[in-house]
């Protein structure tokens, strides 16, 4: 397919500092910072939000209508998980850094760190990565729709979806006060999830074998 970047302009720009892109920050341990074709106009079919998380801090639950995600740990640790639509079933991994989880285009999924200074890298198949957040979802459908389809009191609906802000990004909220069991561990119930540790297998055994050898 011919490209549709004209590398004859001018204005063609082949670099860029995506610390100088945030773009959504809790504070200075939890933020995202994104690169796409608006911040950088020769990208075809690619971007990427990089993500910096705290233990237990989650990038919420969504999905990207427009693309399919890579997501690599560059350090730290986190635990990725998503619902596979097909077999209905939440399918978690966790992950350390050098390995990856693949997460087909549209389907749900949220990443929670398990360590301090996690480094998550989020590569995308489009060249602007666009997003449905949970908590979009939960604040702007109307209260009465969803009281009226899911049988439900309205006004209890309300009242629990009232500390939900729209556009989330991370949670929890700096002022999160909701008690010290919820706040030690990110999964407090027993759910089901079909956890999948991702088993190391060393690359590159010659060269590591190599290296080994030159120092000593």
């Amino acid at each position: 397919m011919a490209s549709s970047v004209d590398y004859t302009s001018p204005s063609a720009q082949y670099s860029f500092d995506v610390n100088q892109s945030p773009l959504f920050q809790l504070d200075q341990n939890n933020y995202i910072n994104v690169l796409g074709i608006k911040q950088l106009n020769t990208l075809e079919n690619i971007s990427l939000l990089d993500i910096f998380l705290s233990t237990n801090h989650v990038v919420e639950p969504h999905y990207h209508q427009n693309a399919a995600e890579l997501v690599y740990c560059i350090s730290g640790a986190a635990t990725v998980s998503m619902l596979n639509p097909f077999t209905k079933k939440v399918l978690s991994y966790s992950i350390t850094p050098g390995q990856v989880v693949n997460i087909p285009q549209g389907w749900w999924h949220y990443e929670i760190a398990t360590v301090d200074r996690t480094h998550l890298l989020a590569i995308f198949d489009a060249s602007t990565p666009e997003v449905i957040l949970g908590s979009d979802i939960l604040k702007l459908t109307p209260s009465y729709m969803m009281a009226h389809t899911y049988c439900m009191d309205e006004n209890q609906w309300k009242q629990a979806i009232a500390p939900v802000q729209p556009s989330t990004y991370i949670g929890p909220y700096k002022n999160c006060h909701r008690g010290t069991a919820h706040q030690s561990h990110p999964y407090p119930y027993q759910l089901p999830y079909q956890h999948q540790p991702i088993s190391y297998i060393p690359q590159y055994p010659s060269y590591l074998k190599e290296n080994r050898s030159s120092q000593r």
